[in-house]
């Protein structure tokens, strides 16, 4: 009985309020000032963030994301 209370609370509850957006910048002060901007709407589950690097001829690429999990 347990598990299927668990299930359905999760299932039902919290995933029917969980929203998702996301933040891709090529400058991490940008992607600050956008989440920042976001941040202050909305009430925030959890934030996901990730820098990802590439080269191209000898210029380094930059990519700053962020996930944010709110209750929507």
């Amino acid at each position: 009985m347990l598990t299927f209370f668990s299930r359905y609370f999760c299932y039902y509850h919290i995933g029917d309020i969980m929203k998702v957006k996301v933040f891709d910048e090529s400058h991490e002060k940008d992607l600050e000032e956008s989440v920042n901007n976001f941040i202050s709407e909305v009430e925030v589950i959890d934030i996901k963030y990730q820098v990802a690097v590439s080269i191209f001829a000898e210029e380094q690429i930059f990519c700053f994301s962020a996930m944010i999990i709110y209750k929507g």
